[in-house]
This record gives C-alpha cells, structure tokens and sequence, in this order.
C-alpha cells in the first residue's frame, strides 16, 4: 500500500528553498559587484600595537563569519535532504502502534498540569498509559492530577507522588512502573498535539533506533521575548534537529517531548541526576551506546516560554552549564574517540557550539566596537553583516514555511540575530567560566503563567 504523500506541499517547499537561494546569490553577486573596491579589503598590519589588535580581531571576525556562513548553508542543505526523504514516495506496512507510556513528571505545576493531563487525553493513538508523577509538590498540583485520574477508554490516567529529588528522578520512577516497550516523556507545562505519538512511533520499526526528539513551539507568543524565542526554537533549534534526524543522531531530545525505546533507556541505566540538563546527558549515553536517534517534526509539543528577561536568562544559564556538565561527563571520548563516527562527530559539534562559538560571538561584537571608532573597517563590517542578516532571513523564511508557521515572523530575523543571539552568547560565556570555576547553581525552576 503506497503511503500518503502531499506532493505539493513538499514541491513548495523545495521551491521556496531553491528561489530563496537563488535570490540570496544574486544579490551577493550584485553587492559584491556594486563594493568591489579598496575600502572593501580588511586592513592587516602589524606595525603598531593598535594595528595588531585591530588586524587579529578583524581576522578573527572574518574567520567567524565564514564559519556562521557555512555552518547555516551546510544545515539547510542536510535539513532540505531531510524534508525531501521525508516526502519521497515510499511502500508502507500496516501501522505500526505498540502500548505507549507517557511519563509526565512534575513539581509546583498546578497552574499548567490541567491543560496538560487533558491535551494527552485527545491523542489520536488507540492504546496508552499516562503516568503523573508528582516530585513532592508543595502547591496543589497533586491535588489537581488525582481529579483527572481514571480509565478514558484508549487512555488510563494513574498519579503517583514520591518525595521530591529533582525532574530526572520522578522520570526514572514513571518509567520503572511503566507496562510498555515504549516510553513518552514530556514536561508538565507543555501541551502535546494529537497526531504525536502515532508519528514518533513510526520510527522504531528500526530496531536500532532508540529514541525519537519531537519537534518544540512556544505557545505564548505574547510579547517581543517570547517571539523572540518562538523564532530561535524554529530556525535554531528545530533547523539543527531537522539535518541531525536526517543523520539519525539528534543531540538533545528535548523534554517537552521525547519518545524512546524502553530496552535503550535501561541499556543506558535511565536518567542521570549529577547534571542540570538531563535530556542532554541521557541523549548522549544513548548516541553513545550506539543507538540511532531521530527526529519527527509532527511529534509537536506547545510549551510555555519565558516571558520576562530575567526568567529567560535563568533558563539559559541552567541549560547551558547542564549542556557543559554532560559533556564533562563523555571528555574522554572526545579525546579517545570510540563507537561510531557518527556519535563522536555529534559530541565535538555539541562541544564547538557550546564552548567555542560563544568565544567567536565576543569576537564579532569586539570587532563591530573597533568598527565604529575605525572608518578603516566601517565598509567590509557593514557588507559582511549584511550578507549574514541576508542569509539569516532567507533562513528562516524556509523554516517558517517548511513548519507551517506565519511568514510575519521573519519580521524579527533581523532582532533575533543581532541582538538576541548576542545576548544568549554573552550569558553562555558567562556561565561557562563560572562552570569551568566551579561555581555553585539551583534549579531556578521558571514561574508558570498557565498560558497553556
């Protein structure tokens, strides 16, 4: 039986993706013509001090930009791959439909937990479990969960509650108590769509496949943070799981949803509880331990985003000094590479995009405050940026259109890439010395609006 394939959607993509490039080289090649000339050359020199600082940083930043500039061709290219396998015309068994468990742990959600319990009811999937655990919560999320308990036909709804001892521990006693192969985990502030596990399910037909990483989007787009961060988890986040799925070795499944593999998980000895990001250190062993792990786009979470500054910059400082402890944990593999070159080729790309690329970033911003004291570099920074907010836009319009989001958004390509990733890139700097030095963290668990 030949599946179902929407043969103009995919055509549509692929030609916004082919029109887009070609728009961004025409113009390359017109403001390349138009600025062909000495003002447009990086002075290097090294006959004074300023000289020599100016010429390494302008080197530095010139290196940085060729670097961006690929590593943006080279993940839509993977991610246009990706999409193309995804739709090409391919001969389907009968569905393939296993008892799933859906662990949902939580502490302090009784504001979101309701509209999460409810959003797993409404899954389109004809047998599952959803398993609440309650990490010792202080509020009424306990109380809120057991009023949802029951039997709702294809789904069963059991609460449990055990003394608190973080997220990774009230996920490693759903999936103990679990009665499938296969596992959900998703965050109790987030709002599942109904077609997710009947698509992430799909991929384990590959019985070497361990786990899949759904696809995040911020449901609260209510304000210029959370726009902001609706984009970055589409071009960002999103764009880099779309070219690793088509590797079969995402880096990070993410906690708003991830389907995995039960006889994986206990391969591995389930989630840690010695980092701060422990879907990235479980991601990780997995790659590690030589499973595949893909990525399903329709396998779609709503999550509730960060809406004030200083919440956002908490989030990310937690998330990167987790990142950094997990790969701590494999530097022994990156020095002595063993397993697959797959798995070893995706922790050194998580170790240069944690460690290196927010060193780069400082350069370019040392390099733009040169700039603007130094007419000698004003040309060649203003075209070099340019060409990179060009490359940013078209970007994300194909992501936009490939995820089916409204175009109106690559309105804050600009803002995003300017001013929201440098301030990202700063925070991730900061938190990296203070892991390097040892300093000591929290949780710093987010204040829910209940927007879900």
């Amino acid at each position: 039986m030949k599946g179902v394939r929407p043969q103009q959607t995919g055509r549509l993509y692929s030609a916004l993706y082919v029109q887009s490039m070609l728009v961004l080289l025409a113009l390359g090649l017109l403001l390349f013509l138009i600025t062909r000339n000495e003002t447009m050359l990086l002075p290097v020199a090294f006959d004074t001090v300023y000289h020599a600082i100016r010429s390494l940083v302008s080197l530095g930043f010139f290196g940085f930009f060729l670097v961006l500039m690929a590593r943006h061709a080279l993940l839509m290219l993977i991610a246009v791959a990706d999409h193309i396998d995804r739709y090409r015309d391919r001969t389907t068994a009968e569905p393939f439909l296993p008892l799933i468990s859906v662990i949902v742990p939580a502490y302090n959600e009784g504001k979101v937990i309701d509209a999460s319990i409810r959003s797993l009811l409404t899954l389109d999937y004809p047998r599952y479990e959803i398993l609440v655990v309650d990490d010792g919560s202080t509020d009424d999320t306990l109380e809120r969960a057991r009023t949802m308990e029951g039997d709702f036909g294809a789904a069963r709804v059991v609460v449990y509650w055990k003394p608190n001892g973080g997220k990774s521990t009230a996920l490693n006693f759903g999936i103990q108590r679990a009665a499938a192969d296969f596992v959900t985990t998703i965050d109790s502030d987030s709002v599942i769509e109904p077609q997710s596990l009947r698509k992430a399910i799909q991929h384990f037909r590959d019985e070497d496949v361990g786990a899949v990483a759904g696809s995040v989007k911020v449901v609260n787009t209510v304000n210029i943070w959370s726009r902001l961060q609706s984009l970055e988890y589409i071009k960002g986040l999103n764009l880099v799981r779309r070219a690793q799925g088509f590797l079969r070795a995402v880096s990070i499944v993410p906690g708003p949803i991830g389907t995995f593999r039960r006889s994986a998980l206990e391969s591995v000895g389930f989630y840690d509880h010695d980092t701060f990001a422990e879907d990235c250190d479980l991601t990780l062993k997995l790659l590690m331990d030589g499973w595949k792990i893909c990525y399903e786009p329709d396998a779609v979470a709503q999550t509730e985003a960060p809406e004030e500054l200083l919440a956002l910059i908490k989030q990310r400082y937690r998330w990167t000094r987790g990142i950094l402890q997990a790969l701590r944990k494999h530097k022994r593999k990156l020095l002595r590479p063993k397993g697959s070159f797959t798995a070893i080729f995706m922790l050194w790309y998580m170790g240069f995009e944690a460690l290196l690329w927010p060193f780069m970033t400082g350069v370019s911003i040392a390099f733009l405050l040169i700039m603007g004291v130094d007419p000698a570099l004003r040309s060649a920074a203003t075209y070099f940026w340019f060409q990179l907010i060009l490359l940013d836009v078209v970007t994300t319009l194909y992501c936009l259109a490939v995820d089916g989001t409204r175009l109106s958004l690559a309105l804050y390509a600009p803002v995003e890439r300017i001013l929201f990733q440098t301030m990202l890139e700063i925070g991730k700097i900061m938190a990296s010395l203070e892991e390097f030095v040892g300093l000591k963290m929290s949780w710093g668990k987010l204040d829910r609006k209940g927007r879900t």
